[in-house]
């Protein structure tokens, strides 16, 4: 890939990655909970699901979730759903500044926060489609296409991973004093699960 062409590339990464969304606050809400270290769990989760995406769209699967609207409206709903699950979960959450509370938050196993991760991304078609407008522009068919896929895939990676937990994740930690008694907890955990509601809702209508 000709150095012209990863520039754009790398910085059109960057504009997407520093985008709010639910990915950004899935890992500002790790941080949080679990701590600034322990988020890269939930941010690697959000990486296998931008992998499973973009080999959609290498293996030109991703076309038929994009014209299928049935297909898209399925997982559409599904992510939806699941966002604004892990938002009331939030929102309803009791406020708990015991020593046991705290250690049971920053003990969440890593697969859980992998796992969140994974579907928080997995589930948004809009990716897919997004991916289906915005790889074929860094693709040349005259050059091997594994090889160029494969510098595609580790720029948005390597790119998202800096951006959310070196951004992302630390500046959740400006917040962690106001998890240290219970009316902050509350309004963080009212914030937060709001803010999840809000991208399923945003997701379903538009």
């Amino acid at each position: 890939m000709p150095f012209s062409i990863w520039a754009t590339l790398l910085g059109a990464c960057l504009l997407i990655s520093f985008t709010p969304g639910a990915g950004a606050i899935n890992t500002m809400s790790n941080s949080l909970n679990a701590g600034f270290r322990r988020s890269i769990w939930g941010v690697l989760g959000q990486q296998a699901a931008l992998v499973a995406h973009l080999a959609l769209v290498a293996a030109g699967l991703g076309v038929l979730v994009a014209s299928s609207q049935l297909a898209f409206n399925v997982i559409r709903y599904l992510g939806a759903a699941y966002l604004a699950y892990l938002g009331i979960r939030q929102f309803l959450r009791k406020p708990d500044v015991s020593q046991e509370a705290a250690a049971t938050l920053e003990n969440e196993p890593w697969w859980s926060m992998f796992q969140r991760g994974l579907w928080v991304n997995l589930l948004n078609p809009k990716a897919i489609v997004f991916f289906l407008a915005f790889i074929p522009g860094f693709v040349r068919p005259e050059l091997p296409l594994v090889n160029q896929y494969l510098v595609i895939g580790a720029t948005i990676i390597c790119v998202d991973i800096l951006v959310m937990w070196f951004f992302f994740a630390l500046a959740a930690k400006s917040f962690q004093r106001f998890t240290r008694n219970e009316s902050g907890q509350r309004v963080l955990n009212r914030v937060f699960g709001s803010l999840f509601v809000g991208v399923g809702v945003l997701l379903a209508i538009v």
